[in-house]
C-alpha cells in the first residue's frame, strides 16, 4: 500500500506567523509553491499552514495590501496534519471530509507536504485501484494460509496467524465497497477443516 511518505514532497517551505503576506507571496512565486506551513513558536506549539487560495479569498479578493497584512491574520492554526505511515487512500478520504488541498507531513517534526496534486499525479489508482489490488492480496494470503496449514496443522499457531491476516484483509475489502461479508475464507476453511481450532477462541471457530 503507497503511503504519504510515498508520495509527498520533501521540498516544503515555511514562514514566520509574523511574515507580511507580501513576503509569503515573494517566497512562493519563487519556489513554486501552493502553500506554506507556518513555523511553530515552540516544540510544543502546533503548526499552521497559510496556502495560495487563502491570499487570494482574504487579501487579493478584498483589496487589502498584502505589505500590511500579516500570515498570523489569515493562516490556518492548528492545521490538519498527515502522519507519513497513512495509507494514500487514507489521505484522499481526509481530504475529501475536510475540504484540504494540502497537509504537512508531521512524524515528530516537518518532514514534508503533501497536496491533492500528488495522490492524482503520484499514486497509482488509475492503474491499479486500492480494491483490486486487495483482491489479489487476499487471493495470495489465502493461498498462503493453506500452505501454512498444510505444512505446520490446521490447529497450530502459524495456521491462526496466517488467517487472522485473511480475515483482516477481507474486512478491509468489505468495508471498502460497502458491503457485508456473508461467509468469510478462514469459515469456508473451516468446513473443509472443522478441526481448525483458534486457541484462544475455542468457543467461537467454526461454531457456524
Amino acid at each position: 500500500m503507497l503511503k504519504a511518505l510515498d508520495i509527498m514532497t520533501k521540498d516544503v517551505g515555511t514562514i514566520r506567523s509574523s511574515a507580511t503576506i507580501a513576503e509569503a507571496v515573494k517566497l512562493m512565486q519563487a519556489h513554486n509553491w501552493r502553500a506554506l506551513i507556518v513555523e511553530r513558536r515552540h516544540p510544543q506549539d502546533a503548526y499552521g499552514i497559510i496556502t495560495d487560495s487563502d491570499i487570494v479569498s482574504q487579501v487579493i479578493a478584498y483589496g487589502q495590501d498584502p505589505g500590511k497584512i500579516r500570515v498570523y491574520e489569515i493562516m490556518t492554526k492548528p492545521c490538519i496534519v498527515v502522519n507519513p505511515d497513512l495509507g494514500v487512500e487514507y489521505v484522499a478520504r481526509l481530504f475529501a471530509n475536510h475540504h484540504l488541498l494540502q497537509a504537512p507531513v508531521i512524524q515528530g517534526e516537518l518532514i514534508g507536504i503533501i497536496s491533492a496534486t500528488d495522490i492524482i499525479e503520484k499514486s497509482k489508482f488509475v492503474e491499479l485501484p486500492r480494491t483490486i489490488a486487495l483482491e489479489q492480496e487476499l487471493k495470495d494470503a489465502i493461498k498462503k494460509s493453506r500452505e501454512i496449514c498444510a505444512s505446520t496443522s490446521p490447529l497450530s499457531a502459524e495456521c491462526a496467524a496466517a488467517w487472522d491476516m485473511v480475515d483482516e484483509l477481507q474486512a478491509e475489502i468489505a468495508h471498502q465497497e460497502a458491503r457485508r461479508i456473508e461467509k468469510t475464507a478462514f469459515e469456508e476453511f473451516c468446513e473443509e477443516f472443522p478441526e481448525a481450532v483458534r486457541k484462544h477462541e475455542l468457543d467461537e471457530w467454526c461454531s457456524g
